[in-house]
């Protein structure tokens, strides 16, 4: 696909003022098991070409799942031919970037390709078949996903950046049912690689053992009085407040205002930079190089080269994320994080690995220090409001803490305040480090990514808890 897109910019070369066109080829597997139940086999590839031009100030975008050099043409026309008619209209610009040519890949140690799809199948059922055998599993889904995506993104200013991502997603959905009451649990465990990362995370192990967890908080948790205590928080947890109260407000688009009517807006605002927001132990930070991710890329789909961005440094607002049009804007330079969920949607600004970087403390340091609170090691639940502020968590795995040891199990404790609140509870961070997989959802046709959440341990002091 690269020799037709090379052939399509040649082609479009003096007719607009920025062009670039990015070509897709993604191979893929699903596998969706429900209740022992095979549901869904598939697999597939998709390929297609992206195409975007600016002219003045209009950005003109087209798109074809063609690969006949004469419908990638047609695309280059008519993106070309739509930023012609914007071109008074609106006022785009493209922050200044270098010209890159690159290659950059995942090496897999256990090939996606040299695993048959029946052994795929047989893996899920033997998971399965553990969690039936428990009893109490009222409903049981998995889903098995991999794919290869290889990538080539070239520009009329001279980059050109070929890519090969091999990525492998787990997804498991449960529900616990005694006598008691029912718990749910779901989780994603993903990764970018070949199934090498089977191994690591172990996803059998991993769902067993929350399988007995929520039997654990059904028979045994219970409800305490609401009040101000200390709070410890597990990676999960950490994970999902940096990803939702620090990565997307610290988007730029939201911050300008491009998602208001969509995903919301952000209650920071450009003159923010600078402006405490938390303690100073604490740095949320946004990687798409951390090896081994599922948010996991070396050059964004602008050809920018990736970075690691301190949103959040040493508790104060310190850089957004940017693709190059929001750069160009407010006056910098792209920080590579534009992302496009596939060849027929445009880039914008995403996240990919959002999490909190560790410092000194062992988990049982955090905890010895409390005389009395929770320690919320997972969520069940979670809801922010749409400016990114005011948010809610509710424990999935949770304990009570006393006089410095961790006691019984307590079922569904909920913290609910705001973001400035939440950052400015924190006195400690852990120095362990884990991560889970999530699919962040933007924009409108929605745009699905993949991305890491997580971070280590923290503990927060004096936050109001409730039952």
């Amino acid at each position: 696909m690269k020799d037709v897109a090379e052939k399509a910019l040649s082609y479009g070369e003096g007719k607009a003022d920025y062009l670039e066109i990015r070509a897709e080829r993604k191979r893929y597997s699903v596998n969706f098991l429900k209740n022992g139940i095979l549901v869904a086999s598939t697999e597939g590839i998709e390929r297609g070409f992206a195409v975007r031009a600016l002219v003045g100030g209009g950005m003109g975008a087209a798109y074809t799942d063609s690969v006949r050099m004469e419908d990638v043409k047609k695309a280059v026309d008519e993106a070309i031919k739509i930023a012609r008619a914007a071109e008074d209209l609106s006022s785009v610009r493209m922050a200044e970037e270098e010209a890159h040519v690159d290659f950059w890949e995942v090496k897999e140690k256990e090939k996606i390709t040299d695993m048959d799809n029946a052994e795929k199948v047989e893996r899920l059922q033997d998971i399965d078949s553990s969690l039936a055998e428990k009893g109490f599993i009222l409903a049981r889904s998995q889903q098995l996903i991999d794919s290869i995506l290889e990538k080539h993104i070239l520009t009329s200013e001279g980059t050109e950046v070929s890519s090969r991502l091999p990525q492998v997603e787990y997804y498991y959905f449960i529900i616990a049912k005694t006598e008691k009451g029912s718990e749910q649990a779901y989780n994603q465990l993903a990764w970018s690689g070949g199934y090498e990362g089977w191994k690591r995370y172990s996803p059998e192990e991993w769902v067993t053992r929350e399988a007995e967890i929520l039997r654990r908080v059904i028979e045994g948790g219970r409800a305490l009085k609401s009040g101000v205590m200390d709070l410890v928080v597990g990676p999960e947890v950490t994970g999902i407040a940096a990803h939702e109260s620090s990565g997307h407000p610290s988007e730029a688009d939201r911050i300008l205002g491009r998602e208001a009517f969509l995903a919301g807006e952000s209650f920071i605002k450009p003159e923010m930079i600078g402006e405490r927001i938390g303690s100073e132990v604490v740095n949320v930070v946004d990687d798409p190089t951390v090896e081994g991710s599922f948010g996991y890329y070396l050059y964004d789909d602008e050809g920018v080269p990736a970075r690691r961005r301190y949103l959040y440094k040493e508790g104060k607002i310190n850089e957004f994320l940017h693709n190059r049009e929001t750069a160009a804007v407010l006056g910098t330079v792209s920080n590579g994080a534009a992302r496009a969920s596939g060849w027929s949607r445009e880039p914008i600004v995403r996240m990919s690995t959002t999490f909190v970087e560790p410092r000194d403390h062992t988990v049982e340091e955090l905890i010895e220090d409390v005389k009395y609170g929770i320690y919320m090691k997972s969520f069940t639940e979670w809801n922010i409001d749409d400016i990114r502020f005011n948010q809610k968590y509710v424990g999935r795995e949770a304990y009570l803490i006393e006089k410095g040891e961790v006691g019984d199990p307590v079922k569904r404790p909920i913290i609910e305040l705001t973001t400035r609140t939440f950052w400015s509870a924190v006195d400690a961070v852990g120095r362990d480090l884990e991560f889970v997989g999530a699919t962040c959802g933007k924009s409108d046709p929605m745009q699905g990514v993949n991305v890491w959440i997580g971070g280590p341990h923290m503990r927060l002091r004096n936050v109001y808890m409730r039952w």
